[in-house]
């Protein structure tokens, strides 16, 4: 079963059962996520999502880098098998070496609901100060997102139901066609 889930091989037995039943049942998966999740976010250009990034880091990160620039990439997923990516650069400025950070959203985000994109800008944003997957760095993700863990297990499902075929489930109605 592990292999037919590939998203959630670190959760227990049990829970990728209940997915695995979910998704043996027609629409199980979509009707479970749209009755917790109805719509999409509105934040589909470069700008609006700077902004959004920018305010969550202002209000839980005061003491954090400068973001220099936030996108959504076309790529990520595909390419690198992640969701998300923050880089830093070191710039040299005259006789001073600055980091320069940007981060990367993937564009399967443009159509999803606020909580999945606040659960993956969390994420990067936590980067910004624990460049490891450690204890730390979830206890800051959870910072920034109190339903950190649920949302990401969340995120999983619904890449389980893409991965199954399924259709995606907030894009517009013409592309679900």
């Amino acid at each position: 079963m592990a292999s037919s889930l590939p998203y959630l091989q670190a959760y227990p037995a049990g829970l990728q059962q209940q997915v695995a039943q979910l998704l043996a049942v027609p629409q199980g998966i979509e009707q479970w996520l749209l009755r917790r999740h109805p719509q999409a976010h509105a934040l589909r250009s470069d700008k609006a999502l700077y902004a959004y990034v920018d305010a969550l880091k202002t209000s839980r990160l005061r003491k954090a880098g400068v973001l220099h620039s936030v996108a959504y990439d076309n790529k990520l997923h595909v390419m690198r098998n992640a969701l998300g990516l923050h880089t830093r650069k070191a710039v040299v400025q005259g006789g001073r070496l600055n980091a320069r950070h940007e981060i990367r959203i993937a564009s399967l985000f443009k159509q999803m609901p606020e909580p999945f994109l606040k659960m993956i800008v969390a994420h990067e944003l936590a980067h910004l100060r624990e460049p490891d997957h450690d204890k730390n760095f979830y206890a800051l993700c959870c910072h920034l997102e109190p339903e950190y863990h649920q949302l990401e297990f969340e995120v999983r499902v619904y890449l389980t139901h893409l991965d199954a075929g399924g259709p995606r489930l907030w894009a517009p109605l013409e592309a679900r066609a």
